[in-house]
C-alpha cells in the first residue's frame, strides 16, 4: 500500500521540486484566484504546500496537518509573491533531501514524528501526496489540466493508507495505470479512473460517479 523507500525518496523531491517551477510562473490573476479548497486562493494553497515542508525543514512536526497549524502556515506567508515561495520551498528541500539521504531503513520504517498516525515512510509519502494534490487544486483553479504519472500514483497510494487507517470496508483497488492495491485484506473491486478516485475520496469529487457514496471521503467528520 504505501511505496518503497526509494520511490518515497525519489517523488517527494521531485514533486516538490516541479511545485516550486509551477508556481513561480503563475501570474498575479492567477495567485489571486479562488481554489477549490474552501476560503483559499491559489496563494494560500501554495503557501500552505511550502510551509509544511519549512515546518519539516525546521524540525516544526507537533500537529502538521492540523487545522491550527495549516492556517498559521498560510497566514505567515501572505503577500509573499510566486517567486518568494518558489525560492523558499527550493531552501527548505535542500534540507530535507540532505536529512532523508542519511536515515536507514530503521529510520523510515520507525513512527513518524508530531502526531502522524503512521510511519516516518508514511509520513513522507503524505507530503509527496500534499504537493501533487494541491498542485492538481491549483491547476482547477486556472484552468490548466491535471497532472498524471507518478504523483498521481503516489495520491493512490496515500489515500488507500488512509481508508484502512479509517477501517473503510475491504477492498481492492484496479484502477487504470495503477498496480492493485488491497484495503483491509481485499474485497470488491473498484475500478476506473486514479483521478477520479482520489478527487472523490479527497472530498473534491462527486464518489457517486464511481459507484461509491461520501464514507470514502478522508476529510469529513
Amino acid at each position: 500500500m504505501t511505496l518503497s523507500i526509494d520511490e518515497v525518496k525519489v517523488g517527494v523531491v521531485r514533486e516538490h521540486d516541479l511545485f516550486a517551477d509551477f508556481i513561480e510562473g503563475l501570474t498575479d490573476e492567477e495567485w489571486n484566484t479562488p481554489s477549490r479548497c474552501e476560503g483559499w486562493t491559489v496563494a494560500d494553497v501554495a503557501a500552505h504546500v511550502v510551509g509544511g515542508i519549512a515546518d519539516v525543514a525546521a524540525g516544526n512536526f507537533e500537529g502538521l496537518g492540523t487545522p491550527e497549524v495549516t492556517q498559521r502556515e498560510v497566514d505567515e506567508r501572505r503577500g509573499k509573491s510566486p517567486g518568494e515561495l518558489a525560492q523558499e520551498l527550493r531552501d527548505a528541500m535542500k534540507v530535507n533531501q540532505e536529512l532523508l539521504s542519511v536515515f536507514d531503513e530503521a529510520a523510515w520504517n520507525s513512527p513518524s514524528p508530531g502526531g502522524f498516525e503512521g510511519t516516518t515512510l508514511q509520513g513522507v509519502e503524505a507530503l509527496y501526496y500534499d504537493a501533487y494534490l494541491h498542485a492538481d487544486d491549483i491547476r482547477a483553479a486556472i484552468g490548466r489540466g491535471s497532472e498524471r504519472g507518478e504523483g498521481l500514483r503516489c495520491a493512490v497510494h496515500h489515500v488507500a493508507f488512509e481508508l484502512q487507517k479509517r477501517s473503510w470496508p475491504s477492498a481492492t483497488l484496479a484502477l487504470e495505470g495503477v498496480e492493485e492495491i488491497t484495503i483491509g485484506g481485499g474485497g470488491d473491486r473498484i475500478t476506473g479512473d486514479p483521478l477520479a478516485f482520489v478527487l472523490a475520496v479527497t472530498g473534491r469529487g462527486d464518489p457517486a460517479a464511481i459507484g461509491l457514496d461520501a464514507s470514502v471521503n478522508i476529510y469529513a467528520d
